[in-house]
């Protein structure tokens, strides 16, 4: 090929990070090796649902649904609303970037906690906007107050993460309501609930309700986790019609596959069983909580289907050893690890190695 002049790429590209998914592990030494890097759920599809998706599959030579019209109507039943307020995406991540198209454009301002989900930076910047990252408070949690104070006349939306990602704590409903009566009401706020059905904490948000009692108020919710549809790419906002109705505009054509809405759907209709799932993930949540404290570790209260562990400067050190007993787990350089609760066998490994980083 000729040398010329390389094509122009926005000057923001050349800063945008890569969203850094977690990754596997080779087995070591004979072990299994374990995942716990993503928040999957380790469970396998449920039957039903498996079924659904073969059916389904004899269809994937047409075009599905763009209007996601089945898989609309079930949310609509199950959270007694509206098909108007409903948009849906590839999943939550999806469904997001969807949301900051919509609703901020060049130089518009997009808040949210840091740290929090990784993702908002980077579709903040593709859309044009910019980030306002707020630290979280010593524990972990967010600073409400600070992002009150972050807003101007350019912000557009703000992103309450809860469970926070990768912290795991949660925003009660009494703090929210303050806040939602001191942000201006042409500012969406949205709460993003990706881990909520792991949630046992009596005083978090009801995102649902929260929604239908504020004109401004979304709610981002995926089928990724508690579902245990992550390699099928499904999400969903519920909000304010006119915003329902951008998201969907701004979703790419035909994204959610046919495959992914028959899953959803069968999910919904399964969601007793699975729930039980959810529940046995919160036991084992508790358990690894409390072998952890019991090494001395003090690490933030989580209601997601993962545990935050401060590691400050040995954050690489313990990603680097976890790979050496076959488990991969998360590191976020210089602050800490997030861990899956995944298979007993891998927490356990997990367990011993932590003996060793105790401060």
């Amino acid at each position: 090929m000729s040398e010329s002049v390389n094509p122009q790429l926005r000057p923001e590209m050349a800063m945008l990070p890569t969203y850094k998914a977690g990754k596997k592990v080779d087995s070591v030494n004979g072990l299994t090796a374990y995942k716990l890097s993503s928040n999957e759920i380790a469970h396998s599809p449920l039957p039903s649902v498996v079924a659904a998706i073969v059916d389904a599959a004899s269809e994937i030579n047409r075009y599905p649904d763009p209007f996601t019209t089945r898989l609309n109507q079930s949310l609509s039943e199950k959270f007694s609303i509206s098909t108007e307020h409903i948009a849906t995406g590839t999943g939550s991540v999806g469904v997001c970037q969807q949301i900051i198209q919509a609703v901020a454009g060049d130089g518009d301002e997009v808040i949210y906690a840091w740290r929090s989900f990784e993702a908002y930076p980077i579709i903040t910047t593709i859309a044009g906007a910019v980030s306002v990252q707020v630290p979280l408070t010593n524990d972990g949690q967010h600073d409400l107050t600070a992002m009150l104070d972050a807003i101007t006349s350019k912000t557009r939306v703000i992103f309450v993460c809860t469970p926070n990602n990768p912290t795991g704590g949660i925003v009660t409903q009494q703090k929210l309501n303050e806040f939602l009566a001191k942000v201006p009401k042409d500012i969406l706020v949205v709460i993003d609930e990706a881990y909520v059905e792991f949630n046992r904490d009596k005083d978090a948000i009801d995102g649902i309700a929260t929604m239908k009692a504020n004109s401004n108020v979304g709610v981002l919710r995926t089928f990724s986790k508690a579902y245990g549809l992550a390699g099928l790419r499904v999400g969903y906002f519920i909000g304010p019609k006119n915003v329902a109705d951008a998201v969907r505009k701004t979703a790419v054509p035909f994204g959610v596959s046919n495959i992914a809405q028959v899953a959803a759907v069968a999910s919904l209709e399964h969601e007793s069983e699975l729930f039980q799932r959810v529940d046995e993930v919160i036991e084992e949540r508790r358990w690894f909580e409390s072998e952890l404290a019991k090494l001395g570790f003090k690490i933030p209260p989580s209601q997601a289907n993962f545990v935050w562990i401060p590691m400050g400067e040995r954050t690489e050190e313990f990603t680097k050893r976890s790979e050496g007993i076959a488990v991969s787990i998360r590191p976020f350089p210089g602050e800490g690890v997030r861990i899956s609760i995944g298979e007993h066998l891998a927490l356990e490994r997990v367990i011993e190695l932590a003996k060793e980083f105790v401060f």
